[in-house]
């Protein structure tokens, strides 16, 4: 049966940049091959989502429809079907003893924070005067390639994929 809206689809997946680099992988061999995976995590696991919960990326979650169990495919993703283009208004500075002073810690390029209203970002520049924080997705402004293969569908209809 064709992936439908409501079914919830289980994949591996590679996901690249444009240039062939890999980002995030379901398949263990390429995790391991392209260093991806931290010391302190198992294997990555397949990726499991319900289509139309936008529980992940759309451009991702539309590449499915219409796909069966064993299909494979190669997805690109723009950025407005992914994280959003880079918005500029997302990234801001602070000064450097008043980032200190909210985050606890001196501020150092890559610093990951979280902000009171659930933003992310990350410290991108670090001068005397100023702290700059990136607050969009890391991916945003990317267009990204995924290599997809479905493993299983289970039918909001009741049947298993087949």
């Amino acid at each position: 049966m064709p992936i439908e809206q409501g079914d919830r689809v289980r994949l591996d997946y590679v996901g690249r940049f444009e240039d062939g680099t890999v980002f995030a992988t379901s398949r263990p061999a390429v995790a391991t091959e392209h260093d991806l995976l931290p010391p302190e995590e198992g294997d990555p696991t397949p990726l499991s989502f319900t289509v139309g919960a936008a529980e992940v990326i759309d451009g991702l979650e539309s590449a499915v429809i219409g796909m069966k169990v064993g299909a494979e495919a190669t997805v690109r993703v723009p950025p407005e079907e992914a994280y959003g283009e880079h918005d500029p208004d997302r990234v801001r500075e602070y000064d450097p003893e008043a980032f200190e002073a909210m985050v606890g810690e001196p501020p150092e390029i890559g610093t990951h924070v979280e902000a009171k209203n659930d933003l992310h970002g990350d410290v991108t520049a670090v001068t005397d005067e100023s702290v700059q924080v990136d607050f969009n997705h890391e991916l945003a402004g990317r267009t990204l390639r995924f290599d997809i293969e479905v493993l299983d569908v289970e039918s909001a209809r009741g049947k298993k994929g087949l």
